[in-house]
């Protein structure tokens, strides 16, 4: 469905539907870039038809569509009369050219001296580790389609990464079960962060080798302390991400408890370190119990108000492997500008990527406002949470929802300070912070 509509004097809007037509949200993501990057094109959102994406376009002022479901890809844009037809071009070139790759597979997926080197790529998991034997699958298929995957891979014998995300958490609990049966090991769903040997897969830091591993049950806060202790001069050996909701009640620390042991097993690993946001109490008691029984020692970095900062961690671990802190961390301090600005108005509009840098922040804020004489008040909000990536690609990937809430931010008198993460590492976006910098410099101006 096309609907092009054009007023006098004014930007002519393009809306279409394509029904049963998925692309992934990092294609999605190119295509608007290709769209926005047409010269007099604006207001642009290439997307899947999720209940997030077509509230996106009524904000953006466009009418509503008859009913349209996720599988459904919405392309939208306003632009200039004789710019219309390059934007098509752009988003036509741009997922034409997504759906041939993939249509047509092609080249090797195994190491020379591998069996079948010159096969064509397969088409499914089963195929892939019937002929490579991998130890280890990583999966980023949408939702429900990471289940089955992820259970194929199971059945092959492999451990599977599941970067994706909304999931329900009754078939995670199932996964997870099955990998216990087998002896192996579920990372994730929504497992953003793994290092291996000192590899990274997804989002991950280049840091250097060391002796410590980590268990980790939140992905920015893995790559915060894997950022601090390099800094600190001792390195990563092993980072098993876990899911961000690998120590609920529900779950129960299931790949939290097979990842230790894990751990426990590799010589190379010296002390073990547990980074989550906050767990359930009896579920981190019970890996606490677990962990005194592995002969090798485990250090918990549970974010939480009677819990030191990821920073504190940090020099815990390090005072425990006998190595000392840098004398001061890096650090921010705000201009006086800034300081009159929160006096002025009091409120604070936390925007993160990260759910533990923004579970760690409420913290901070919970105890200055105890602590502190001047009133202020806070919002966080975490754009990497289930209901903002449904048919989007992470925010440490795509900056889109968050430059639009920055603007939003700056309009409201009431907002005195703007707290942001900016998350660097392999997998994420090349340069978040030059573009959140000029977004910020362009309200400014």
């Amino acid at each position: 469905m096309s609907v092009p509509m054009t007023v006098a004097d004014a930007p002519a809007e393009h809306v279409e539907v394509r029904r049963g037509e998925y692309h992934d949200s990092v294609t999605l993501m190119l295509a608007g870039r290709a769209v926005a990057g047409v010269a007099g094109v604006e207001r642009v959102l290439v997307a899947m038809a999720t209940e997030l994406n077509v509230a996106l376009l009524a904000e953006l002022g466009y009418p509503a569509l008859e009913p349209v479901g996720p599988g459904d890809l919405v392309v939208a844009f306003s632009c200039r009369a004789d710019a219309g037809g390059s934007a098509e071009s752009a988003a036509l070139e741009a997922l034409t050219g997504a759906l041939t790759s993939a249509s047509q597979p092609g080249g090797s997926i195994t190491a020379p001296g591998h069996a079948y080197p010159d096969q064509p790529a397969p088409r499914t998991t089963a195929a892939a580790l019937g002929r490579t034997s991998a130890p280890i699958t990583l999966i980023s298929t949408p939702g429900l389609a990471a289940v089955a995957e992820a259970m194929e891979s199971l059945e092959y014998g492999a451990s599977p990464i599941i970067f994706s995300d909304n999931i329900p958490i009754r078939h995670e609990i199932r996964l997870k079960e099955a990998a216990r049966r087998r002896g192996l090991l579920v990372m994730g769903p929504d497992c953003g962060t793994v290092v291996l040997h000192g590899t990274g897969l997804a989002f991950a830091n280049v840091t250097g080798p060391g002796p410590i591993s980590l268990v980790a049950a939140s992905g920015t806060g893995a790559q915060e302390l894997m950022a601090l202790l390099d800094a600190a001069g001792t390195g990563i050996r092993h980072c098993l991400g876990v899911g961000g909701r690998d120590l609920t009640r529900e779950v129960a620390g299931r790949s939290t408890l097979a990842a230790l042991t894990a751990l426990a097993d590799d010589p190379e690993t010296e002390l073990i370190a547990v980074v989550s946001k906050p767990p359930h109490p009896a579920i981190a008691a019970r890996i606490e119990a677990h962990a005194a029984t592995l002969g090798k020692p485990v250090h918990f970095a549970f974010v939480g108000a009677d819990q030191p900062t990821l920073t504190g961690s940090a020099e815990r671990i390090l005072a425990a492997l006998g190595r000392r802190a840098p004398a001061t961390w890096p650090r921010w301090a705000p201009a006086p500008e800034d300081e009159e600005n929160t006096r002025r108005a009091p409120g604070i509009r936390g925007l993160f990527s990260g759910g533990t840098l923004r579970a760690e922040a409420e913290v901070v804020l919970a105890r200055a406002q105890t602590s502190s004489d001047s009133a202020f008040t806070f919002d966080l909000t975490d754009f990497g949470d289930d209901a903002y990536t449904r048919g989007r690609p992470h925010p440490m990937i795509d900056n889109t929802l968050r430059l639009r809430a920055i603007a939003d931010a700056a309009a409201d008198a009431a907002v005195g300070v703007l707290l942001l993460d900016v998350v660097l590492g392999r997998g994420a976006h090349a340069d978040p912070g030059g573009e959140i910098a000029a977004a910020i410099a362009g309200l400014r101006g």
